[in-house]
């Protein structure tokens, strides 16, 4: 059996070689596993490749940048029966790599993730706002989305067989990829074990980023599940907000923090249930997620004609009410405008068109590649 250690390195001279050699080859042959190591050359500018490759390594070039494409060329390459995956800057503890494969090797998991937050984080090694905000905060996400069950979701420390590797089908460039793989582990009903490691402060500059990092992670995990975040808020908002409206225009109550109040939320609900679509249809289209039912009838009726048609009588309605407004107004010689709440329904009438219109240009976009 083989054991292929995949490492990812961008400019990273000076301590990529400690890496490699930190990885237990002797005690990975004691138990009767062949090594390799595998490190990925993310277009460094630097001496990362030579360092490497002294060091034992058999280097790859990926001169398409990303954590992501970097970790996509490092497993096209890996020939081991186990692949196990970590950072060049000295982090992860690959010398525990014995005990860190143990459940693959014993059968008990296809999938192993380490847990910095159940192990030992050396003093500097992670910020606080990672350790007990940033990452507690995702991987609580994530665990609710995707019921994964493991407590430090962007540990990149990771471990698994050949065979799971390929049920994953991962296509994301950048950080994001870090969750698509737990997801998707979880989606393909992977085994998956979480062994507690020790976590080192880098060497060298840090190339993360906490606020872009984190939406992303963030943004990938709303691709796969939009609902909870816009499609359950929207349709809230959007019943609250039309029977807040209507009951306050009907019945004529003078009140007008309470209309726009109800129109503001129509308008944000509307624009969530949109944006819940768009990111049905992107993910669908692109093979990131899976339709449900309901999508899957929506975009079944979707065209952008109906959509247009759709958009074209919100707009109408909004227009005759606005002329309807302008030709009593003119009928009192523009003095004093007594239907205002009209005049707000109409605009929202109106806002609601002109949504729906630039909806369907943008959905009618995304959905190219379906031939819709």
């Amino acid at each position: 059996m083989k054991v292929s250690v995949v490492i990812p390195a961008l400019n990273e001279e000076g301590i990529v070689g400690k890496t490699v050699r930190s990885v237990p080859i002797k005690k990975l042959n004691d138990i009767g596993l062949e090594t390799e190591i595998v490190v990925v050359d993310n277009a460094s500018t630097d001496n990362t490749s030579k360092e490497a490759s002294e060091a034992g390594a058999r280097v790859v070039l990926e001169t398409n940048r990303g954590y992501g494409n970097a970790y996509l060329r490092g497993f096209k390459e890996a020939t081991g029966d186990i692949m196990v995956m970590g950072d060049a800057d000295g982090t992860y503890p690959f010398d525990e790599m014995v005990e860190f494969i143990q459940p693959i090797l014993k059968g008990d998991a296809e999938f192993v993730m380490g847990s910095r937050l159940k192990g030992d984080i050396r003093p500097g090694a992670m910020p606080a706002l990672h350790k007990y905000i940033g990452n507690p905060f995702l991987t609580w996400v994530l665990n609710v989305l995707f019921h994964t069950g493991i407590s430090d979701a962007h540990c990149g420390m990771r471990a698994m067989t050949k065979e799971a590797w390929g049920k994953l089908n991962l296509k994301t460039s950048g950080m994001e990829f870090a969750s698509e793989m737990v997801i998707e582990a979880s989606r393909q009903k992977l085994r998956i074990a979480e062994i507690p490691i020790t976590y080192y402060p880098r060497e060298g500059e840090s190339k993360l980023s906490s606020f872009s990092d984190g939406w992303r992670h963030l943004r990938f995990m709303m691709l796969y599940r939009p609902g909870p975040f816009l499609l359950i808020p929207g349709v809230i908002a959007l019943i609250f907000g039309a029977a807040l409206t209507l009951l306050v225009w009907i019945q004529g109550i003078s009140r007008m923090h309470s209309l726009i109040l109800g129109g503001i939320l129509v308008l944000t609900g509307y624009q969530l249930l949109l944006s819940w679509f768009y990111f049905g249809a992107f993910g669908a289209t692109y093979g990131y997620s899976s339709s449900s039912g309901i999508k899957k009838k929506l975009m079944s009726y979707h065209s952008l004609e109906k959509e247009l048609l759709l958009g074209v009588i919100f707009l109408a309605g909004g227009i005759i009410l606005g002329l309807y407004v302008i030709s009593n107004w003119s009928t009192g010689g523009f003095g004093a405008l007594y239907q205002v709440q009209t005049t707000v329904v109409a605009m929202i009438l109106s806002l609601l068109g002109i949504q729906t219109i630039f909806s369907g240009m943008f959905l009618s976009l995304l959905l190219l590649n379906k031939g819709d």
